[in-house]
């Protein structure tokens, strides 16, 4: 079972069922081994998130950097900022209670004359007021890896608050290197799937194909 199997799926490979046709952009991408980090644009903070991109990139090991842009197959161009900012909210409460009341008589006569005359009031007013500030702190990062020839390969845009151990700045970059790392994984497999058709990954005793139509596809052989 497990040779017929294998022999079907080599017969669907030679016969071009499985044929891999990469984008423009997906090829250059595979293509891309040594990335030069430009300057960033942004705030005072861009300088920091130049240099947090880099060191991500270079944890990753897919790349090689260089402070050389003439050797670089790629540039890696963007902008990063990095805000921290206090949110004012204002209330006021207030109760007033007025009431009034009044009365009033009078009565004359000859030389002898009467009058009477009676005023309440009550008044109450209470007033309350508060003030609440909130503060924030916001990283947003905006990237894109750009050929010799000028063209975007590759495009990423991250936002963070941050974390319990991590600033919001370091998490963009890394949420945008996590990115370009995934999707530069998968397009090397296809690429190299797309040189030579019969080239098949074993993981797991399964026999697995990247195919056009999904990021990555999978034959499972029975063992």
């Amino acid at each position: 079972m497990k040779i017929r199997s294998l022999i079907a799926l080599i017969a669907l490979l030679t016969t071009g069922a499985f044929a891999v046709e990469l984008r423009p952009t997906q090829a250059a991408l595979a293509d891309v081994k040594r990335i030069y980090v430009d300057q960033l644009g942004g705030g005072k903070t861009s300088d920091q998130f130049r240099d947090m991109m880099i060191v991500a990139i270079q944890n990753t090991g897919l790349f090689v950097l260089t402070e050389d842009p003439t050797r670089a197959d790629a540039t890696l161009k963007g902008s990063g900022d990095d805000l921290i900012f206090t949110e004012e909210h204002n209330s006021n409460d207030s109760l007033g209670v007025h009431a009034n009341a009044g009365s009033g008589s009078s009565s004359k006569a000859l030389n002898s004359g009467v009058s009477s005359n009676q005023t309440m009031g009550v008044g109450v007013t209470d007033s309350e007021s508060s003030r609440v500030q909130d503060r924030h702190h916001e990283a947003t990062g905006s990237v894109r890896l750009v050929g010799k020839n000028g063209d975007v390969i590759w495009s990423n845009t991250q936002e963070s608050n941050g974390g319990k151990f991590r600033s919001a700045m370091a998490d963009v970059a890394d949420k945008i290197v996590r990115q370009l790392s995934d999707e530069t994984r998968k397009i090397r497999e296809l690429a190299a799937l797309a040189r030579d058709p019969l080239a098949a990954r074993t993981l797991n005793g399964e026999v697995k194909v990247a195919t056009p139509d999904a990021k990555e596809g999978a034959i499972p052989t029975k063992q």
